[in-house]
């Protein structure tokens, strides 16, 4: 198994300490060095070859994000902060992830197994295949339609009945948004708003707390906020 070689880049001691103890932990990371801030970071980068940053934002001189919007072809980069306002940044920037402190193991395990897979070649595998092929039947004047999961942009709850949303027209049935989490469960959808459950592969953007989709903007809750912008985030490059 070919491993990643990373860095830890973090300000604080306790942080650094930390996270490189996660490294260390999985098999296919390898811990090259940890470093206090962004320059340090770039002298490494100038004599190592190095796979994934683990990188902090908050630093004083030069910021975590700063140093990724002028670094020229870097590394995959895992942001790791306290602070949840910077989940956009991480968004634009085309983060791996976006970990917030404390950050647990299962969480890290999560977050550096997505940059070891964006990290190999890409293959077409049978599950892919599978993906592409999920489908769901739905009754509408009085036909049975068939519509694949990945032409759906998004459903929208309308009292008794579900629109779905496709880039051709727009379907009505009788599900519910429950029988609809059901269906979808496992794949790329995401529900956002409890009128809206959103096919996140075809997000362009986030403006506030709205999602484009098309030529739509679709609110997100206030309580799902956080949540659907770390998997907004973190679905960023395996979109793409």
């Amino acid at each position: 198994m070919d491993k990643l070689r990373c860095v830890v880049t973090d300000d604080e001691k306790a942080a650094r300490e930390g996270i490189a103890s996660y490294v260390r932990k999985i098999p296919y990371l390898e811990l090259v060095s940890t470093c206090k801030s962004a320059i340090e970071l770039d002298t490494l980068l100038l004599q190592e070859n190095i796979d994934l940053v683990l990188l902090d934002i908050n630093m004083p001189g030069l910021t975590g994000i700063e140093w990724l919007k002028h670094a020229r072809k870097p590394p995959l980069v895992i942001f790791t902060t306290a602070h949840r306002e910077y989940a956009l940044d991480g968004f634009e920037l085309n983060v791996v992830d976006y970990l917030l402190k404390p950050i647990s193991f299962a969480r890290f395990s999560q977050a550096v197994t997505k940059a070891y897979q964006l990290s190999q070649p890409k293959t077409s595998t049978k599950k892919e295949k599978k993906e592409e092929d999920r489908f769901i039947f739905i009754k509408e004047d009085q036909q049975t339609v068939k519509i694949f999961l990945k032409d759906i942009l998004y459903f929208e709850a309308a009292v008794d009945y579900i629109f779905i949303h496709t880039k051709e027209k727009r379907h009505m049935t009788l599900f519910s948004m429950k029988q609809v989490e059901e269906e979808v469960d496992g794949g790329p959808f995401l529900r956002i708003h409890r009128s809206y459950i959103i096919n996140t592969r075809h997000v362009k953007m986030i403006e506030g707390r709205q999602v484009v989709i098309g030529n739509v903007k679709l609110p997100i809750s206030r309580n799902l906020f956080p949540e659907v912008y770390e998997r907004l985030v973190s679905d960023k490059l395996w979109r793409e």
